[in-house]
């Protein structure tokens, strides 16, 4: 195991550090900052989330929180998407982008789980990633925020976050899952996962971090400030 310094917090107005970033400082810094942090689609069962989530990919939750209650209205169950209409499905779907592609996704993934499954979520990983469209970040989202099991969902966000904070280099999902693993108690990585991806998307952009608002600025080895 690569080694993540333990040091102390340095002293207000200290340069930034080199070392990695202390992972339990990190963690108790974003607990502090955003004690709130959760997972921002909305959704109201294990198949509310696990749609949301594959509707997710190249577009915001916030977009998909927008198209999400209708279809959830008029495509309540497993059964109900796997029947679907594909012209009403791509009109609903049609302000994410990728509207075709999605729909298919969807009434697959509804067609699966009504015929594999009785049309419930199974809530485990690799029943999970064998549905069609369903990866591994896909399934840590539905089974730490459906379900309550331990899982570290390495999206866009959590990925650039681990890299800067020196913790890995790696760029595959999977090893920085692992990673992430190794460093933090599992009863930690639900959460620490939602306040790595709020810190992403109000401080530590992927473009143009605003180093200078970061409260971690000081333990952060990618620091500009």
């Amino acid at each position: 195991m690569a080694h993540v310094s333990a040091s102390r917090h340095p002293e207000p107005g200290a340069p930034p550090t080199r070392d990695p970033a202390p992972p339990a400082a990190v963690a108790a810094e974003l607990a502090r900052r955003y004690p709130d942090a959760h997972c921002e689609l909305d959704f109201a069962s294990p198949l509310q989330l696990l749609v949301a989530t594959v509707l997710s990919a190249q577009t915001t939750d916030v977009r998909v929180n927008q198209v999400t209650p209708e279809l959830f209205e008029r495509y309540p169950t497993a059964a109900s998407l796997s029947a679907a209409d594909v012209g009403d499905l791509e009109a609903i779907l049609r302000p994410l982008g990728f509207f075709r592609s999605k729909a298919a996704a969807l009434i697959g993934l509804g067609r699966a789980l009504a015929e594999e499954h009785d049309g419930e979520v199974p809530a485990d990983l690799t029943a999970l990633v064998a549905l069609p469209g369903v990866g591994r970040k896909t399934a840590n989202v539905v089974l730490g925020n459906a379900f309550d099991v331990p899982g570290i969902t390495v999206d866009t966000h959590v990925g650039r976050l681990a890299r800067r904070f020196g913790w890995t280099d790696d760029v595959d999902p999977v090893r920085v899952e692992r990673r992430l693993g190794d460093l933090f108690p599992p009863r930690e990585w639900v959460v620490l996962c939602h306040r790595l991806i709020f810190h992403g998307r109000r401080i530590c952009f992927a473009r143009r971090p605003a180093c200078g608002e970061c409260p971690l600025a000081g333990i952060c080895p990618s620091a500009e400030v």
